[in-house]
Parts: C-alpha cells; structure tokens; sequence
C-alpha cells in the first residue's frame, strides 16, 4: 500500500506566524504559529477558552488579527473578510451548520453564486447547477440528487453537502469545527472516510474535535494550543490519548474510568412502563440504585431524551408510574420534579439550560428565589453569596458571577447548570450528554461531580452518545432501542460491541446466548 503522508520538505499551503488576537483587554492569542502542508490533516486541540476558534475566525475572515502574518503557497495575503479567505482557498465549516434547509441541494453548494442566463433578467439556471453539483456530490460518495430538499437529508448528509460547497470554491483547505458532535456512530464514520479521502485527492484539513479517538484515527499531525499560546505538537507517530491530553491541559489527568463498585445499593429510583409521545406503544422501566450511575446508551432517536423529559415533567408522559424513596410520586411539570428533588441538566445546555443573556448569579439562584427574598425582596447580596460559593466549588472560569453566561465556554456553561441544581440537595440527578463539546479536562471534572453526587447517596442518571464515557462512568447500563429498553448490562461485562448489539435491536439474551455458543 502506497504512503499517503504528506510531503512535507516543499512550501507549506499555508503559514501564520506570530498571530496574536485581544479582546476587550483579554489576551486570546499570542504569538500563534500554524503550518499546513498539501493533502495533511492537521489536528487542532486545547481546552475551551484555548484560543482554536479565535485562530481560526482570523484565518476565516471573521476577525483581523493585532499581529503576526498569514502566507498561503508561500505568499503574504491580507484577509479581512470571508471572501479574502474564499479568495485564498479556505472554507470553513462551522459546527452549527450554515446551509438552508427550505432548499435544494444543488441550491445549497451554489448559494450566493448562482449561475444565471437570459443576460439583464437573471434567470436562474437550474440545469447548469445540477449538472455541475453533482460531481462534487459523486466525490463524496454522496449518493443523492441536487433535487433533494434539503430537509430531507439527516444532519451528516447535509454536512456533506457542506463540504461539496467547499469544493465546489475550489478550497485546498477545509477547516471542520467539532463536525461530529450531533452525528451517530456510522455518520461519524463515514465522515473520517471522507476526511482521508479528501487528503488522499491533495485537500488539506484543519480538525478541531474534542473526541481524541478520532483525532488519533486520522492526524497526520497535532497541534495544541494552551491559555492562547502554542503548547506543542505530535507527529503521526507520537499520537496517543494520553500525550494529546497532557499537551492540552499541560498535566496528566487520572483515568478518565471511575472506580469499579460492586457493593449492592439499595432501590432509590424506579420507573415502570413509561410511555412518551415519541414511542406511545413502547414501555420503559428501570430502577437505580441509591449512589449508582446507570448509563443510559443507545443511537440516535432511541428515546433516551423523551423518557428523561418524561420523567423531569417536561413532556407530558403517556402512562407508566414513577416510585421515589419507596413513595409513588406524580410529575406532570418540571416544578412538581424540582419538588420532588429531581433535576435535569438537558441535552442542548444553551437553549435548555440556561438563559444565556442572564449573568451567571441569576441562572444559579433561579430555580430557589425563595431562598434570597426575606419577606419578598429578592437580596441581591444573598444570591451573589450563594452563586459566589457555588461556582467557587464547581471550578467555574469567569472573573465574576455577573458575567454572562454565554460568554463562557461550553464546560463552564454546564458547570453553572449543575451548580443551579446541587445546592438544592437532589435525589436523582439527569445527565442528558453531560460532557458533549466539552475539552477534556472539564470532562474530568464533570466526571468528578457525578461520581461526588453518587457517593452521596443520590441516584444518577447518565444519557450519553459516547462509548468511552458509558463504559468508563457507569456501575451499570441500560441500552435503548426503538423506545424500549433492548438490555442492562453490568460494567463488569459491558463491552463496546455488547453495547452495540443491544442498541441495533438485540436483545440481552440472544447477545448471552451467543457469547456461549
């Protein structure tokens, strides 16, 4: 087999040397360099505030840097815009995509450049953008027509015809921001498939990810950046999961795997025949135990979220009986759960969570006014106290809680969303993908959270899509298909392809069955 690494001894696609970026008397940047050779993945890692997206919005046009130059193919260009970067060879696709789903494929890689005929009237030429949309479609392996409604695609096809956009300007480098992030497993694989395609036919890839599998699976090379400065590099060779971190976050974390408990834990939390609007016919029952962490896997669409919006009061359940402490209670709001000591830290942390255009002391203290109004005025001392102490505790980066919290990054958005609830002493806590888009070392610190709550002695409930964080966090799982329940699986026997049988529709017992056999 013919060695697909870049070459690496010409001139460097592209070059930024001392870029340095401030913000409002914040230092982002400083003195950042970065090299691209032709046809290199090139690897971009750091924790969240690191500096990556900053990097990269200068490369992409959205913002000029205060220092430092840009060279592409060797020569200095000025990029002061999105169609300097265009120009230049640089698209840039965003984790939140940038396509319109009211239109066509072929109307998506073609927006804002649509050929037209019929000279002063501006016909659209409808036939000219098919015929040409669809080799970058066949370069894809994307087997759609540039007719397909948009809407009609799932979220990895429409990332696609992203990148068929990207082509389509004659990019040699495509810059993916955490392109993964909502994908299942198989769209996750085919995306690296195509990322080694494109490196295979010269197109150079900077990837940002915070998923270090996949960064080792298809790097040639790993840069990190650490507080806004370059913190080293790894070669192909070099790349492991424990290097990428210790260049990350500048030490060596534990093991991400929690302490393995067999210790019986007496019944806490119990669900019988729960039935959501998303699967009316389909029953789910569980139970936890008091200090256990039951992972709750399975693909996308499985239910997961509808039965723990069900059981926090957000959606209205269909049937079933929910038990807590031995006491059937009933949830038909997410006031009665917050009662009830049940709390939800939701899948979409920005829409769901938070109210982002409030500061971080009003988001904590919300759910308990109550708490800081002494005969009915809100204290505002109070709630600057009790927000102060609670972030405090939690490690949250901000120099004050009347920051706002969509100024923080995705880690410590999620700490003030647990910080609102572990004051008010849970019983049963919700993790509904606790760590997505999250760096790796806020993951060990919410790792570090649940596990507290656990030995605490409430019961947790963890929904994640990742396969590390089941495996290595859970004491028990419980695995999901099509609104049911397919199996449980203690973590002394759970195994990713155990996991996976069940998740595809398996059952528990034909997986044993044939593990006999």
């Amino acid at each position: 087999m013919a060695d697909s690494s870049p070459d690496r001894t010409g001139t460097p696609l592209l070059e930024m040397r001392g870029i340095s970026k401030r913000f409002a008397g914040v230092q982002a940047l400083q003195g950042v360099s970065l090299s691209v050779w032709p046809g290199e993945v090139v690897a971009l890692i750091g924790e969240n505030g690191a500096g990556k997206s900053t990097l990269m919005k200068i490369l992409g046009g959205v913002h000029a840097p205060d220092e430092g130059e840009i060279k592409v193919n060797g020569s200095p260009v000025v990029i002061q815009s999105v169609n300097d970067s265009t120009r230049a060879g640089v698209s840039f696709i965003h984790q939140e995509l940038n396509v319109l789903d009211n239109i066509d494929v072929a109307g998506n890689v073609f927006l804002g450049r649509e050929p037209t005929i019929g000279g002063p009237l501006r016909l659209l030429n409808r036939a000219k953008m098919l015929v040409e949309t669809q080799p970058y479609l066949d370069r894809l392996g994307l087997n759609v027509s540039g007719r397909t409604p948009l809407n009609q695609l799932s979220l990895a096809h429409q990332q696609m015809v992203e990148i068929a956009k990207s082509l389509s300007l004659q990019s040699r480098l495509i810059i993916m921001d955490e392109p993964t992030s909502s994908l299942t497993l198989t769209e996750t694989e085919r995306l690296i498939q195509v990322v080694k395609e494109l490196r295979e036919q010269g197109v150079s890839v900077i990837y940002i990810s915070h998923r270090l599998g996949e960064v080792r699976e298809m790097s040639d090379r790993v840069v990190g950046l650490r507080d806004g400065r370059n913190a080293g590099g790894l070669a192909k060779e070099e790349i492991t999961h424990d290097r990428m971190v210790s260049l990350m976050v500048g030490r060596d974390l534990e093991k991400f795997q929690a302490p393995l408990s067999t210790a019986p834990k007496p019944m806490r939390f119990q669900v019988t025949g729960l039935r959501t609007r998303r699967y009316p016919d389909r029953e789910v029952s569980f139970e936890i135990g008091a200090g256990e962490i039951l992972g709750m896997a399975g693909l996308v669409g499985a239910g997961r979220s509808e039965a723990a919006q069900a059981i926090f009061g957000v959606d209205p359940s269909l049937g079933g009986t929910v038990t807590l402490d031995g006491k059937t209670i009933t949830v038909r709001s997410p006031r009665d759960a917050i009662q009830q000591g049940i709390y939800l830290a939701p899948e979409d942390r920005r829409r769901s969570g938070l109210i982002v255009d409030m500061t971080i002391r009003d988001n904590i203290t919300m759910p308990v006014l109550n708490r800081y109004a002494p005969g009915g005025l809100i204290s505002r001392s109070r709630e600057t106290a009790a927000a102060q102490a609670a972030s405090k505790s939690l490690r949250v980066k901000t120099p004050t809680v009347d920051f706002l919290a969509r100024n923080l990054s995705g880690g410590n958005q999620q700490k003030v969303v647990l910080a609102k609830w572990l004051s008010l002493e849970p019983k049963l806590m919700i993790f509904d993908e606790p760590t997505r888009g999250i760096d790796v070392g806020a993951k060990a610190e919410i790792y570090e959270l649940m596990r507290g709550l656990a030995q605490q002695g409430v019961a947790v409930l963890m929904i994640s899509s990742d396969m590390e964080e089941v495996l290595g966090q859970s004491d028990r799982v419980a695995v999901m298909h099509e609104g049911r329940i397919s199996g449980f699986l203690p973590r002394s026997e759970a195994t990713e392809e155990k996991v996976m049988q069940l998740a595809v529709g398996h059952v528990a017992e034909n997986i044993n069955n044939e593990k006999k056999q």
